[in-house]
Order: structure tokens, then C-alpha cells, then sequence
């Protein structure tokens, strides 16, 4: 298969930014960050942008949708798409190969599943039409607008066939909608450890994140004008961190509760990430254990198979 892009994925903790960081400067490559909160300027320490992990052998390597938005906004998947889209396509109009690298299974599958993901309203008189049908009478609907249907989760059950079609019959009507994404023929790879390393891992870097300074961090977002709510909203270091500083967890609470809750997303990633592995998308999965020299020789033996 001929690849057009590399993806590095695995739980928090794992080094994948370091690994993404050095195969993108061996093979004339630039990073594109797949994290739904590494997006906020101002959020460092607590969303894990360690920008030293972008300069190898002294020289930076380029990165992409990294502190491209206000901490205190709401990004999401469907902007994520859209900028996605711009960044891939301007990497290759410069010669250079993409290197997709994160952690949110959502955002990684919006870009190597081809999810459409205008906001597409409810059709009522639709669904109505629809009621009452079985699941084979849906599918064929389905097939008959999308007749390339590949994604079988569409037809899962009767409630998720009725929106896919909902989804295609509204594209239908309004074709000045692009909802087009380019090719993707991604090689993924995915780091992991077993689960007593990343629980080790993870509460390792947080001891390491706080005594860098994270709570001061939190507090200056705070003094800037973030809103407590608007830091509780982005979850685990923003939330725990926020609740001590207002006076509601005591430091012991804050440590014990932010890590117990960082063990159990670390085991939601590797969940999602073995749906994404059912849903169709293959990852070869390396042991975070592994050199990295030998992870890089194996990800481009991979690559030229």
C-alpha cells in the first residue's frame, strides 16, 4: 500500500509526541497534533505540550494545530476536521509527509474514517416517512443514496440507519456543502505499555508536571480571565487543579482525585482505540518499551512493505 500519511496513537504517557517528533525529522516529515486540548494557547503543563520534544538534534520540527485557540473557547471535532484538511494539504504542497500524532481516539478517527461531520439538523418529516421500517429495508435506502457505503456501524442498529440517511438525503439537498476530505492511506501505529507501566507512567508525570509548575499555570490562566466554570469544563489536570485553588478539594484530594481520574481516561483511550481496531482501522502496535531507535527502524520498515 502506498501511505500518504503516519499515524502515531496510544494513552496518555506513552512518548508519543517524542516519537512522532523524530520519524517527521527523518523522513523530511511535519507533525499534526491530534489533541483536543493542546489546541489552547496557555494550556501547557496540564495538556502535555512538551515543545522540547519537537527539537531534534537542535533543529525544530515543524507542528501543526498547537495553540491555535484562546483557552476559555470551545474547539471541537468538526473544526478539528477543517483544519486537518488545510494543514494535510499544505504539508503536501510543500513536498513534505504528514505525521498525525495524538491521543483523542474521536479526533483520529474523524480524519482516517472520512467522518462527514457538517452539523446536520433533525429531519422530522423524514424520520416519520422512515418509522416503522426494519433494518434491511433501511439499509437499501441507505445504499441507494451512498451507494459506496463502507461503514458498517452506519447500519448497526435502526436508530443510527435512519440518521445516516438523514445525514446523506440533507448533503443531497444542499450540495454547496463540501463535505469532501482528501485521500487517506494512513500507516498507524500505536504505543503502549502494559497496564502497571502506564499507571506508573502516568502518576510518574504527574508528580513531575506539578513540581514544573502546573498549578501555577492554572493560576495565571485564572488571573488572565478563564472563568473557573470554563477550566472545569476542559476536565482532569484544568478541573482537579481549579477545584483546589477555589478551595474546594485540599491538595491531598486534588493529587489522589486527578490521579485515579487520568488512570481511568488512559484506559478509555486504550478502549477506544481497540473499537477503532473493530470498526475497521488497523494499528500495529509497538512496545513503549522499545528504543526508539528500533520503533523508528520498525515504523519504516512497516512503511516500505
Amino acid at each position: 500500500m502506498s501511505y500518504n500519511i503516519i499515524t502515531i496513537l496510544g494513552p496518555t504517557a506513552t512518548g508519543k509526541t517524542t516519537l512522532a517528533a523524530h520519524l517527521a525529522a527523518k523522513i523530511n516529515g511535519e507533525v499534526i497534533s491530534a489533541d483536543s486540548r493542546q489546541v489552547y494557547r496557555g494550556m501547557d503543563l496540564g495538556t502535555g505540550k512538551d515543545y522540547e520534544d519537537y527539537f531534534v538534534n537542535g533543529v525544530e520540527v515543524p507542528s501543526h494545530l498547537v495553540d491555535i485557540e484562546d483557552a476559555g473557547a470551545h474547539y471541537n471535532v468538526y473544526r478539528f476536521q477543517t483544519d486537518f484538511i488545510e494543514v494535510f494539504e499544505a504539508i503536501q504542497s510543500r513536498n513534505k509527509f504528514p505525521v498525525l500524532c495524538g491521543g483523542s481516539g474521536l479526533y483520529l478517527e474523524a480524519v482516517l474514517k472520512d467522518y462527514k461531520l457538517i452539523q446536520v439538523p433533525p429531519n422530522k418529516k423524514l424520520r416519520e416517512k422512515l418509522e416503522g421500517k426494519s433494518l434491511e429495508e433501511l439499509t437499501e435506502i441507505l445504499k441507494s443514496i451512498k451507494p459506496g457505503l463502507h461503514n458498517i456501524t452506519d447500519v448497526e442498529t435502526d436508530r443510527r440507519a435512519v440518521r445516516a440517511i438523514e445525514i446523506e438525503m440533507y448533503y443531497k439537498e444542499h450540495p454547496e456543502i463540501d463535505t469532501s476530505m482528501p485521500e487517506i492511506n494512513s500507516l498507524n501505529i500505536g504505543i503502549k505499555f502494559d497496564r502497571d507501566s502506564r499507571r506508573r507512567r502516568i502518576t510518574g508525570r504527574l508528580k513531575q508536571r506539578l513540581e514544573d509548575g502546573m498549578l501555577d499555570e492554572v493560576k495565571k490562566l485564572l488571573d488572565s480571565g478563564v472563568t473557573p466554570e470554563q477550566l472545569i469544563y476542559y476536565g482532569l489536570e484544568y478541573k482537579y487543579l481549579t477545584l483546589h485553588i477555589i478551595g474546594t478539594l485540599s491538595y491531598d484530594e486534588m493529587f489522589r482525585q486527578l490521579e485515579i481520574a487520568i488512570h481511568q481516561f488512559a484506559k478509555r483511550q486504550m478502549t477506544w482505540f481497540r473499537g477503532m481496531e473493530k470498526r475497521g482501522t488497523k494499528i500495529c502496535w509497538l512496545d513503549g518499551y522499545m528504543p526508539l531507535e528500533e520503533k523508528l527502524e520498525k515504523i519504516q520498515q512497516l512503511f516500505s512493505k
